[in-house]
């Protein structure tokens, strides 16, 4: 059995409402529930909510709502694993069952790398979690000071060519598949048992502020084409 879970608070402050705002003609949480319900790896598709719109609008769009999440798992500093602990309890899902974090801002999702990820799972990784690779070198990076004077933060990495430096990969902001007992273990999702679903840099948005929201509009019209 696989489960997904859909977490869409309602206060999101940086974007007011961003995850029902009309994304390309659909609520944005709606482009997530449909690739849940249309990859063939979902038993049930779930929608973790404190807010009574979203959850209307989820059940519309397919989705299940069979609780709200309380107040104080719905501030802004309810991390991931908590909202995911409470709906693993709340629906009472035996320990084997393979949940999916599926966050309600993920409009590039693709089927594939959800069964990716469920592969991982299965095969042994303590969560499987979409990730992609910085666009330069992170050893690179620079230090910046208040009167605009710049630095590397690690000189010695000055002489060293790009292409001899170690890749460096990030969290995709898409989805995370974990077992049931392991979500109730509140084991932090970096463990050193985690796998990565590496996706093309060219499909990840973080949708976090308007100018993100906006990139996300024009590769979406562009990925269409």
């Amino acid at each position: 059995m696989a489960v997904c879970v859909i977490p869409a608070r309602g206060g999101s402050k940086r974007i007011p409402r961003k995850n029902i705002l009309s994304f390309h003609g659909t609520p944005m949480i709606g482009w997530s529930i449909a690739a849940a319900r249309d990859c063939g790896l979902f038993d049930r598709v779930v929608v973790s909510t404190d807010d009574a719109e979203i959850s209307d609008i989820a059940r519309d769009l397919g989705a299940e709502v069979p609780f709200l999440r309380p107040d104080n798992l719905a501030n802004d500093h309810a991390g991931t694993v908590p909202v995911i602990t409470h709906a693993v309890e709340a629906l009472a899902l035996d320990d084997d069952v393979a949940v999916c974090c599926l966050y309600a801002t993920a409009p590039f999702v693709r089927a594939a790398d959800l069964a990716e990820g469920l592969r991982l799972l299965q095969a042994g990784a303590s969560y499987a979690m979409a990730v992609t690779r910085y666009d330069y070198p992170i050893q690179r990076a620079l230090r910046r000071g208040e009167d605009g004077a710049v630095s590397m933060i690690d000189p010695a990495q000055m002489q060293v060519r790009s292409q001899d430096l170690e890749p460096a990969w990030h969290d995709a902001g898409q989805f995370y598949w974990g077992r049931a007992a392991t979500w109730a273990s509140q084991l932090p999702v970096f463990d050193r048992r985690a796998h990565g679903v590496g996706l093309p840099s060219s499909r990840v948005v973080d949708i976090d502020t308007p100018e993100d929201w906006e990139r996300a509009e024009a590769l979406f019209q562009v990925l269409q084409r």
